[in-house]
């Protein structure tokens, strides 16, 4: 059984209680960092093996990311249920912030800190002044926010080594949390700052690469423009708005975006998007790579 600390947990809620007064969703943390309630259905095998995993419908604790709010009232309801936790995550890729979490690691033998400067200058962005949340291990958690019709996938070394991103269905420990290692801190000078939106360079690093086509795209796309149509062909249920925004920010950049916004709404629609959604996300791409949609 989880060893209680009162006093820790008073503080992880007190913290976390104050994250949700700035818009950001919470859920109790154990010392492991791990969430602090466990699933409700691990003992229950599901009724049907192909359904999908609940989500927090079933209306228990015990989801995860899925359990997050803003909520006073429920936050105190779930370190109620928890009363091990000491520490509280924050859920990233929600409203109204779409948190985006890098995670600059020091236990993998490189200085990521310095990669992410590397990068910078590679792809030409600046990393803007924003909160940063200092690990019991050395490293540095930096808070970005990003588009609110664009899903960022979590990460792990993929964009450099010892880099991680946290975007939709991760979490970030919290400032305050108290852990195995230690507790985390919010760095110097940068408490007081709101999360800064997330540069567009290092946004398209962010997305997915392309994957090969499988469907044919109008021939008078162009080849380049063939085959962004054809990645947004590709997409499956979950992915579609985040190809269809990489395809336009491509085609934009390529000098090929106001030819290209028929035929990627048209694949759009075949996915399952309706209009109105892929011509706003196209209107993202457009704005975020500074052309007018």
């Amino acid at each position: 059984m989880a060893t209680i600390d009162r006093q820790a947990t008073t503080l992880a809620l007190a913290h976390a209680l104050s994250a949700a007064e700035r818009g950001l969703a919470v859920i109790p943390l154990s010392r492991t960092k791990l969430p602090a309630l466990r699933s409700p259905h691990r003992d229950t095998p599901p009724a049907q093996p192909s359904a999908p995993p609940c989500h927090g419908e079933c209306g228990r604790f015990g989801h995860g990311v899925y359990d997050a709010s803003t909520d006073p009232a429920r936050i105190r309801e779930l370190f109620a249920a928890a009363p091990w936790a000491t520490g509280y995550g924050i859920a990233c890729g929600l409203p109204p912030h779409h948190l985006i979490g890098v995670d600059l690691d020091v236990k993998t033998g490189t200085d990521a800190s310095v990669s992410l400067r590397e990068l910078a200058l590679r792809h030409l962005f600046t990393i803007p002044a924003t909160v940063v949340v200092l690990t019991p291990s050395g490293g540095r958690h930096l808070w970005l926010t990003g588009p609110p019709d664009v899903v960022v996938p979590n990460s792990a070394g993929r964009l450099a080594p010892g880099i991680d991103i946290r975007g939709a269905g991760g979490y970030l420990v919290g400032p305050g949390s108290r852990t195995d290692q230690g507790v985390y801190a919010t760095a110097p000078g940068s408490a007081h700052l709101p999360p800064a939106p997330c540069p567009p360079a290092l946004l398209r690093l962010l997305l997915p690469p392309p994957r090969a086509p499988h469907h044919r795209a109008p021939p008078s796309a162009g080849r380049h423009g063939q085959g962004l149509v054809q990645f947004v062909l590709a997409a499956h249920e979950g992915q579609r708005n985040t190809r269809l925004f990489w395809a336009a920010c491509r085609a934009y950049e390529n000098g090929l975006g106001p030819a290209l916004v028929a035929p990627l709404v048209d694949a759009a629609l075949s996915t399952g998007l309706t209009e109105r959604e892929a011509r706003a996300t196209i209107a993202s791409a457009a704005r975020l790579t500074g052309h007018r949609p």
